[in-house]
């Protein structure tokens, strides 16, 4: 492939997204193809990029309409020749379209779309979707692409390409009980694991309170809420007044997920919104079980019945027996966690990064 990819990610913190650009960057070098990173100074992704020499190149990218960063990302489009701007959240898309008016022709812009969240309505959100300007929308999950079909973006402009993960990462990872001994959590209880920022459309306040019921029906039980986020404070305070504390670990953000899942007995995403749901297939990898709500992208990653259990959004009851009829029966959990093994390989990040190629190779082609 003949061009230069140039990936753009405005976020300062590291989340799912900020995983799935650095994978697709690190495929891409790895396959001997033109990628550079463009990000903030001092974000998780300079960072994540410095330490491992990848080519990166750093910003102010202060605001949404930054003028100054866009000027300096089109002076780089210029030097760079025929290039693909991928734009990996909403920030990196005006900033790349801004820079697509520098340089015209010698540019393609394409967007990554990770939520299932309606277009906001004000003008400037509605033009950048719809601009000739873009070339490509890729949707993570084809829930996302029916939100934005319903929403009146063209059938054409789309394109569904699934968040992929590394599905070895948890190979060489064993249970331990040196697990329990750091996190204080008894031998003879199952623990329940649920990965996710701190934030509103990870509904929290669902997953406590179904945790609070299955707490009362099976106390040999521990939960555990791995992520950080600007709700962490008020989702421990809500905790606390559920009276969870005995039974609930908060680890706050880890890099070492897999030891968290590995030592796992069920996964659990009690997401009201989610794009497609990456620390379900991390779960997956692990070998386990998994519940998740009907929100989003979620039933594209669970198969009701084979794998895990899909329950209604924002149903605590619903959820609550759901995880109780796992713990309950060990053979049906451990049944459905090796299906997840099967199922999580649809969703090896190697597939995903052949397919941004496959698509990468048919924009270039008309530049």
């Amino acid at each position: 492939m003949t061009g230069r990819i140039i990936h753009i990610d405005t976020a300062k913190s590291w989340r799912g997204g900020q995983q799935q650009a650095a994978y697709l960057h690190e495929g891409l070098l790895h396959r001997k193809i033109d990628s550079l990173m463009v990000c903030p100074e001092h974000s998780a992704m300079a960072l994540w990029c410095r330490e491992r020499r990848y080519p990166v190149q750093t910003l102010p990218l202060c605001c949404e309409a930054d003028i100054v960063s866009a000027l300096r990302l089109a002076r780089t489009v210029k030097r760079s020749g025929r290039c693909i701007l991928h734009a990996h959240n909403a920030h990196a898309m005006t900033l790349a379209l801004m820079a697509k008016l520098r340089v015209k022709k010698q540019a393609a812009v394409i967007a990554s779309r990770r939520v299932d969240f309606p277009l906001k309505s004000h003008s400037w959100a509605q033009w950048k979707y719809r601009t000739s300007l873009l070339d490509g929308i890729i949707c993570v999950s084809h829930e996302i692409q029916r939100v934005m079909l319903h929403q009146g973006i063209s059938e054409n402009t789309l394109r569904v390409i699934p968040s992929g993960i590394d599905i070895h990462t948890s190979d060489t990872l064993k249970q331990s009980p040196a697990f329990r001994e750091e996190w204080h959590i008894p031998t003879d209880h199952k623990i329940v694991c649920t990965v996710a920022a701190m934030t509103s459309e990870k509904d929290y306040p669902t997953f406590l309170e179904a945790a609070r019921r299955v707490i009362q029906a099976y106390p040999k039980v521990h939960f555990m809420a791995v992520g950080d986020g600007k709700q962490l404070a008020s989702i421990k305070a809500l905790a606390g007044h559920k009276g969870l504390q005995d039974h609930l670990v908060f680890t706050g953000f880890r890099r070492d997920v897999g030891w968290f899942l590995k030592n796992s007995d069920l996964f659990v995403l009690a997401s009201k919104k989610e794009g497609l749901g990456t620390s379900i297939l991390d779960a997956e990898a692990a070998g386990l079980a998994v519940i998740g709500t009907d929100a989003g992208g979620i039933p594209e990653v669970i198969h009701h019945g084979e794998n895990g259990l899909i329950v209604p959004r924002q149903n605590p009851e619903a959820l609550s027996l759901a995880i109780l009829s796992l713990l309950r029966d060990d053979e049906k959990r451990k049944e459905f966690g090796k299906k997840s093994l099967d199922l999580v390989r649809n969703f090896d990040i190697g597939l995903t990064v052949e397919k941004h190629i496959g698509l990468y190779e048919e924009i270039l082609k008309k530049y």
